[in-house]
């Protein structure tokens, strides 16, 4: 999901996706490139993320970089489960006092 989340401002490389997961998580996760680039597969096979050639780049072999960006149902799907953390937060709110 936090791939998915890091796509959600527009269309990343790789590195950059990283790097957003880090800085969004308060350096709670760090995913090294193993574990990025399999979930990044497992996520384009899942639909929810697709390969892009940036804008200006006309040939796709042009940079070594890969870029993704959320497809509509990837967008949907991360909409949803922001959706849900919002009312599970709102929940430990009522539990918890200034948690939610």
């Amino acid at each position: 999901m936090h791939v998915v989340l890091a796509l959600l401002e527009g269309e990343k490389h790789g590195y950059g996706i990283m790097r957003d997961v880090e800085q969004m998580s308060g350096g709670a996760v760090k995913m090294g490139p193993g574990t990025l680039y399999g979930t990044i597969a497992r996520l384009v096979r899942d639909g929810l993320i697709e390969e892009v050639v940036p804008a200006g780049q006309t040939d796709p072999g042009d940079e070594r970089r890969r870029y993704y960006r959320l497809t509509r149902d990837g967008t949907q799907v991360a909409l949803e489960e922001c959706s849900r953390l919002r009312t599970l937060m709102r929940h430990v709110g009522r539990l918890q006092p200034g948690l939610g």
